[in-house]
């Protein structure tokens, strides 16, 4: 087997993240979680300075998280998609996901690709914990100036597109066999996301876009990827279901359904343009549609000035 030497510097569409804000970021998350988990500990909550040093080590977390996500940001920023990310510039919307299949899938693979996945699911837990630190200071940056910090932004972004990579290879789609790399940037992977970079935010949408507005896709969503389907709660989704009929279908054939495929892979859309909307990350409201296919659809051509 053969392969591909990696190329001896970077390019701006394969940046590299920060090893040091990402040490920085990683170490803030676990002091955060070391902190708010000394509270549940009933003799340290007991100690006089029990209280004080568990936000003393939570403040410092996030500290640490803050300036981490934002070096981090910066240096993955290159070949950003900018603009204002209002819908019908050159896509149907500001966030674009996208999946290519391979077309040589292994039979058997599948069934140890969760397990290979450990490593990132284990950092990723972390990235998570970062994640939600730099979505609420967005939040109160946005409230109060109409933005979100460019550097935040495109770590978000990067989490987001780190998870998507994992799912598409271990559990969510099962579309290549390629290992997903370990970086927030973007890069030749077989699954792609991204979100245009939005040039103003509203402000009050920020105290109700998360729970109220995105109500109706949260419904929609839920069933898709979070219900059960009976009163045991027993963690069957639809999302899950055909990608276990798809995996079935390529153990005992040798091909994953391309019909099949284009369905799983609408439905993740559906799901990440919600998410990026309800974590702040676009005013764009998402649409009420099942984009099916690997790749964004293409926008129809504008109507006349007497369509509606």
């Amino acid at each position: 087997m053969t392969t591909q030497p990696a190329p001896s510097t970077p390019t701006p569409d394969q940046p590299h993240m920060s090893a040091i804000h990402l040490a920085m970021l990683l170490i803030g998350a676990l002091l955060v979680l070391a902190s708010l988990g000394s509270l549940a500990i009933e003799d340290f909550r007991e100690m006089p300075q029990g209280l004080a040093m568990a936000l003393a080590g939570t403040g410092l977390g996030i500290a640490a998280i803050l300036v981490g996500a934002a070096g981090l940001g910066r240096s993955i920023s290159a070949g950003a998609p900018a603009g204002n990310g209002e819908p019908g510039a050159g896509t149907t919307g500001p966030v674009r996901l996208s999946g290519r299949l391979d077309p040589g899938l292994s039979r058997w693979m599948w069934l140890v690709k969760w397990f290979l996945a450990i490593p990132h699911l284990v950092v990723l837990l972390l990235l998570w914990v970062a994640f939600g630190v730099v979505t609420v200071a967005a939040g109160l940056v946005i409230l109060a100036t109409g933005r979100y910090p460019a550097s935040w932004f495109q770590f978000s972004v990067g989490v987001l597109r780190w998870q998507w990579r994992v799912s598409y290879y271990a559990y969510g789609v099962l579309g290549t066999d390629d290992y997903p790399p370990f970086t927030l940037a973007r890069g030749n992977y077989a699954a792609q996301f991204d979100v245009a970079y939005p040039a103003r935010l509203s402000r009050w949408k920020v105290l109700v876009k998360s729970w109220l507005l995105a109500l109706p896709h949260l419904l929609v969503i839920g069933a898709l990827s979070g219900g059960s389907w009976d009163t045991e709660d027993t963690g069957i989704t639809l999302l899950g279901v055909l990608v276990l009929i798809a995996a079935v279908i390529l153990l005992v054939t040798g091909r994953y359904p391309q019909g099949l495929f284009d369905l799983i892979l609408g439905l993740n859309r559906w799901i990440q343009r919600t998410v990026a909307y309800v974590v702040l990350l676009t005013d764009a409201y998402p649409p009420f549609r099942l984009d099916q296919g690997p790749e964004e659809p293409v926008p129809s051509q504008a109507p006349g000035p007497a369509a509606i």
